[in-house]
């Protein structure tokens, strides 16, 4: 789900897997993997329980698990350290690239443009149109900024020190070949003690496994995308007390992504102070995908000036000017 023990997220990841698996019918295309996603808690891990609290009042569907359960279950995950866990059999893992591209195919068929282009630089007067890097015009009554790490590059004075990007590294490993790594038979799991987090093979494209905690800040223009072998062997002893039959297993895939987290970690979703028609939309860190639906809504609510929902959280003048995460 993402933000899981905060009410807000949990409302809007609901409304955004509604809409995810509305338009994947729609389009007659698995987009949504339901592997169940297995929260791993340690005795004195205060955020699992605030997450059960919030599902529970949310009306949600869990199990908590005793780790005897868990074997029986899930004998590949070892539960070591671990007091108890929680499973949502409801949740899984949105096919990221795949739903991108059918998001753009269908929205062209709905008749938008769309075109991959460069705007160096925001305009410094209320923009009425913008130039491309190739010459384009565009002209719009509204421009909304939606660009991930390089939002604080494009208003530094604004939001360079209200955007934090980090360097994340994520790998993929290959599982023995059979199915006892792949969904079902494993879930989407978060360790969140252990600042850990993985997904199942998927699509034959091996478990991932990623150390959640922010990395080292990070360039998206010039930062070096080549994993670490610091990085690496975090996640290989990892590996071996969480999935200790993956403890060998061959890197098949690796990658250097980034998060952009607010300083408080709320999303950024709000009117530029200074142009009454442009549109700030980021902070989503490693959850804003899988609310893009919900905060779609949200956004097209407020440039169309419909007032009712609106959330303080998400307001710029919430961002202070130094990291004070709150949310995870």
């Amino acid at each position: 789900m993402g933000y899981g023990a905060d009410e807000v997220y949990t409302r809007s990841a609901v409304r955004s897997l509604q809409l995810w698996k509305k338009f994947s019918d729609d389009i007659d295309e698995e987009l949504f993997i339901p592997t169940g996603v297995l929260w791993l808690a340690r005795a004195d891990d205060p955020y699992p329980t605030e997450t059960l609290a919030t599902l529970r009042k949310s009306g949600l569907r869990f199990e908590r698990l005793t780790t005897a359960e868990i074997d029986r279950l899930y004998p590949q995950i070892a539960t070591g350290g671990i007091a108890w866990g929680m499973l949502e059999p409801d949740s899984g893992v949105l096919r990221a690239r795949p739903a991108v591209q059918a998001v753009v195919r269908e929205a062209i068929r709905l008749g938008v443009e769309y075109f991959q282009d460069q705007v160096e630089r925001p305009p410094d007067r209320i923009p009425v149109s913008l130039t491309t890097k190739t010459g384009k015009r565009i002209s719009a009554t509204n421009y909304v900024w939606a660009c991930g790490p390089w939002l604080p590059k494009m208003f530094p004075d604004l939001l360079a020190d209200r955007i934090y990007p980090t360097r994340q590294e994520v790998f993929y490993f290959s599982p023995p070949d059979d199915s006892r790594y792949s969904p079902p038979n494993l879930p989407t799991f978060i360790d969140f003690g252990n600042e850990a987090y993985s997904l199942p093979n998927i699509d034959n494209h091996g478990v991932k496994i990623a150390i959640d905690r922010h990395g080292e800040p990070f360039d998206p223009d010039s930062g070096n995308r080549v994993v670490s072998e610091t990085g690496l062997a975090e996640v290989r002893r990892y590996l071996a007390a969480r999935l200790p039959d993956l403890r060998d297993a061959p890197v098949i895939d690796a990658r250097v992504c980034q998060y952009e987290n607010t300083s408080n970690g709320d999303f950024l979703i709000d009117r530029h102070p200074e142009f009454e028609n442009v549109w700030l939309v980021g902070g989503g860190s490693g959850h804003g995908f899988k609310h893009g639906p919900a905060v779609g809504e949200y956004v097209a609510a407020r440039i169309a000036g419909r007032n009712e929902g609106i959330e303080p959280r998400f307001s710029l003048a919430s961002k202070v000017r130094e990291q004070r995460r709150a949310v995870y």
